[in-house]
């Protein structure tokens, strides 16, 4: 009964994990930087929705829609500010990390002076909290609802991507940029957007995490980077599809090594890097290329 409710706890947060890691994914893939605040735009939407709530007294549910827009106007400015400015690098890779690990302190120090060190939580009324029955096991009801909120999120999102004009643009630069803009492409229009929207994924994400990890604070940034990117590899970096099936795969394997091996269940996200990188650097879904 515990491997099947490994199983299935594993594939709802999985999907959840999947909305988390995307918009990572989505920024490497357009302007190959790994985006080291994105654990922190995670951590901005979980306190984004704590405010929401505590302030104006609007439900989660409603918070998500709010903090899109909101979130995908923030990343387009932050695109403007720092972006073309690192374009113009020799080393535009290594900058790069060095910038988005900047914008990450900044994020969390300005977290912590508007909402201090503390871990802010969200009451056990704001959602439905009574356990969910399915198949003779019961369930977290947030469960159930995160992977509710992510399978729309990421159902429209591979529509944008696969279905729009934009989206159509956007894969054109992830495959190549100079000639996307030998075409007619705007690249420079066009990566704003998305990086905009890889920040709305994230903290749509945020929404949910302040349930899934039972609160939210300023310093947990790091860590939340350390799992988005856990999965981007694993799933190879760059595939949108790969992100999800990493996602599903990641929350299975949490949830057995937290129902089998609690103490050694955090060291998940490093062991699926490090054995990515080692077995099979590529990622699930990737071609055998060399990993940037």
């Amino acid at each position: 009964m515990l491997f099947e409710y490994s199983i299935v706890g594993g594939i709802l947060l999985g999907l959840f994990y999947a909305l988390m890691a995307m918009g990572l994914n989505l920024v490497f893939g357009v302007q190959k930087i790994i985006n080291l605040a994105h654990g922190d735009m995670i951590m901005l939407g979980g306190f984004a929705t704590w405010e929401l709530y505590y302030g104006l007294h609007i439900n989660p549910i409603i918070a998500v829609i709010i903090v899109i827009p909101f979130s995908i106007a923030l990343g387009y400015i932050l695109y403007y500010i720092l972006i073309p400015r690192l374009k113009t690098a020799k080393d535009f890779e290594t900058l790069s990390l060095v910038l988005f690990f900047g914008v990450s302190e900044v994020l969390e120090a300005l977290a912590a002076l508007g909402f201090g060190n503390n871990e802010r939580s969200m009451p056990s009324g704001s959602l439905p909290a009574a356990p969910i029955q399915f198949l003779g096991q019961s369930y977290q009801s947030d469960w159930f609802i995160a992977a509710a909120v992510a399978i729309p999120i990421l159902l429209i999102y591979f529509l944008y991507l696969y279905r729009s004009r934009l989206g159509r643009q956007t894969r054109a630069i992830m495959a190549d940029a100079d000639e996307a803009a030998s075409v007619g492409i705007n690249a420079t229009r066009v990566s704003a957007i998305t990086f905009g929207v890889g920040v709305a994924l994230a903290a749509v994400s945020g929404v949910m995490a302040v349930y899934i990890f039972s609160g939210v604070q300023a310093s947990e940034g790091v860590s939340l980077t350390i799992i988005a990117f856990a999965i981007i590899v694993f799933g190879s970096l760059g595939n949108p599809i790969g992100t999800v099936l990493a996602g599903l795969l990641f929350g299975i394997v949490y949830q057995l090594a937290q129902v089998y091996v609690p103490s050694w269940s955090d060291l998940v996200p490093y062991v699926l890097v490090l054995g990515t990188m080692l077995i099979r650097p590529q990622g699930l879904l990737g071609r055998r290329t060399r990993v940037v």
